[in-house]
């Protein structure tokens, strides 16, 4: 529990609470709508100008955040109460040296820098906390990487170390693919470093994202989310996702463990394979996450609410609302100014909403909106969100 009163200020005046945002898509946009609902003060920070969330903050920054410097120059020069990653693209040696100068890193510094790095957080799981993963070696050369998919086996998947959304992810089906998932690893990965992971094939019944969230009032777990992603990347979700309740609390387990290691208030997404009632760690996200989305309109508090209230010290609900499920809006073009068509078709459908994220460049295949509905049940809330955003075209 908290001691005493929770403070809060009054933004663009002398006496706000801060928040600095580093990375600022779609996710970032939600948490500042929410922060400011609130009354704090939010800065932006992204590679590239007019971001999403740039367009619903107080202040923005451009800079490559990878830069340690400018990083550190923003940090200093706004003096924010909170600092919120979004991404992993982020100098999080930065991080750790402006926390240990007694700046609040959201979560922690160690849970950002740790989870930005695949094999940090890998081994963390795997090594320190014994949470069951899939079989996997690391590799820094061609030669290595051909090493370790003879030790792990075909199939398996290859991965950049350092990397988000599922940026330089590939299957390696055959002896042939090897090279071609080398160079994707490569030219997809963000942040520093040439290191891939080489991860077992898991052969999953169903994937989830357990949403958890902790706070000054202990460790809450959302409903469990389930979610397809095509070539790693997130392409739909539902929640509740049914499970068996010896799997649940495995996950709900596993999860508080590795949140606990990691420190710190906020939602985390963690992300898992379940197989019957067996549950395998894959990855966890100090933050919101991407297939939590459809907390907007399933649960009574959406992800990027439940961060920010445990952020602040503010009591938390997880209360479900309704079964439901989101679906993307991908571009099939590119191109800079995007036009979006068929949003009143869309909203024909009854409880449908649909979220454009506003970015000023689209590109084949990047996420550029968001079809969210509830139902009955998440099958027909899945249909029907599926049915909506595919009534948005990006011209």
């Amino acid at each position: 529990m908290l001691c005493g009163e929770i403070m809060i200020g009054s933004p663009l005046s002398s006496n706000p609470k801060k928040l600095l945002l580093l990375g600022s898509g779609e996710l970032g946009k939600e948490v500042i709508i929410e922060a400011q609902r609130f009354g704090i003060e939010c800065i932006a920070v992204d590679s590239y100008q007019n971001a999403p969330a740039m367009q619903v903050a107080h202040k923005n920054y451009v800079i490559d955040m990878k830069d340690f410097d400018g990083l550190v120059e923003i940090i200093e020069r706004e003096k924010p109460d909170y600092i919120v990653p979004e991404i992993e693209a982020i100098n999080t040696d930065a991080l750790v040296e402006m926390e240990n100068k007694g700046f609040n890193i959201i979560p922690t510094a160690k849970a950002t820098k740790l989870t930005m790095d695949r094999e940090g957080i890998r081994r963390l799981a795997s090594e320190d906390l014994g949470l069951k993963t899939a079989k996997y070696e690391f590799a820094e050369s061609y030669d290595e990487l051909k090493d370790a998919v003879k030790q792990i086996g075909i199939p398996c998947v290859v991965k950049p170390i350092m990397s988000s959304s599922g940026k330089g992810q590939s299957t390696i089906k055959s002896e042939t693919d090897i090279e071609k998932a080398w160079k994707i690893a490569h030219e997809s990965a963000r942040g520093l470093g040439s290191k891939v992971i080489v991860e077992e094939f898991i052969k999953f019944d169903y994937e989830i994202t357990l949403l958890t969230a902790r706070t000054a009032f202990g460790t809450k777990f959302c409903e469990p989310i389930g979610h397809v992603q095509i070539d790693g990347d997130y392409h739909e979700s539902w929640q509740p996702h049914t499970m068996s309740e010896i799997a649940k609390k495995d996950a709900e387990d596993m999860a508080k463990k590795i949140t606990d290691e990691l420190g710190g208030y906020g939602i985390f997404g963690v992300e898992m394979f379940v197989r019957g009632d067996e549950v395998i760690f894959s990855e966890v996200s100090p933050r919101p996450h991407d297939t939590g989305m459809i907390t907007m309109v399933s649960q009574n508090i959406s992800e990027f609410e439940i961060h920010i209230r445990s952020i602040l010290g503010l009591p938390v609900s997880i209360e479900l609302l309704k079964p439901g499920a989101s679906h993307v809006i991908k571009s099939e073009i590119k191109k800079y100014a995007p036009v979006y068509e068929g949003v009143e078709k869309a909203l024909e459908e009854p409880g449908c909403k649909i979220r454009l994220f506003g970015k000023p460049l689209a590109k084949i295949g990047r996420r550029m909106g968001v079809a969210l509905i509830t139902a009955e049940n998440t099958d027909l809330a899945r249909e029907k969100a599926e049915k909506c955003a595919h009534k948005v075209i990006i011209k």
